[in-house]
């Protein structure tokens, strides 16, 4: 993403705003509600427009790629809210990317007892956890997740990284703060505030930036 701009109607969400992504590796976009980090995913996955600047994937520039195409390129978006098929059981919204629910479970196996319920009565944090199986079996090459670990028990948020930082991928992360799961693991981080990254840098020298850390 370079220079990338975002407006929602006559507010600009992003500000000339610059990240770089390796792959494969673990790059995590931090800040507060309303910092703009979510609408950075979105646009990297096309699904909000940019106003200006560019999004280049693999030395080519496609910015005007609609998402659909993104995705069929191998890119996949999991977003916070809206990730699974509410009306289809879980076995239902595996089946999407995974002919074998088995396999698809690996990284799960605590959803194996609810594949006959409908994904909309799970609670948050099984919810993300189908959603990523899904993720984790589309073998992708560029993955984004808007806070992948929302709702789960510290010991499950913990796989979940584990598992996203042995992905083959790479893979985006949005985040309000880093999680402790990422402590002691290699991440590039951006800290994004009203729209702009005020911090850009390893995990491990998050702690010692005093830009970072002012509100």
């Amino acid at each position: 993403m370079r220079r990338a701009r975002v407006r929602h109607g006559p507010l600009e969400a992003l500000h000339g705003v610059t990240l770089v992504a390796p792959g494969p590796g673990l790059t995590v976009l931090l800040g507060r509600n309303g910092s703009g980090r979510t609408t950075a995913l979105r646009a990297l996955a096309g699904d909000v427009p940019l106003s200006g600047g560019a999004v280049v994937w693999d030395g080519r520039d496609v910015t005007g790629v609609p998402a659909y195409e993104r995705a069929r390129r191998g890119l996949c978006l999991v977003p916070e809210r809206r990730a699974v098929f509410g009306s289809l059981t879980v076995r239902e919204n595996l089946a999407l990317t995974a002919p074998d629910p088995a396999r698809a479970l690996d990284a799960y196996p605590w959803l194996r007892p609810l594949l006959e319920r409908r994904a909309g009565t799970l609670s948050g944090g099984e919810q993300r956890m189908l959603a990523l199986c899904r993720a984790f079996r589309a073998d992708a090459r560029v993955v984004l997740l808007d806070e992948p670990a929302q709702g789960m028990a510290p010991a499950v948020a913990a796989r979940t990284y584990a598992l996203l930082a042995a992905l083959d991928a790479c893979v985006v992360v949005a985040e309000q703060r880093l999680p402790p799961a990422l402590h002691g693991r290699p991440a590039f981080v951006y800290v994004l505030r009203r729209g702009a990254v005020v911090f850009a840098g390893e995990a491990g020298e998050l702690g010692r930036s005093a830009s970072a850390r002012r509100p």
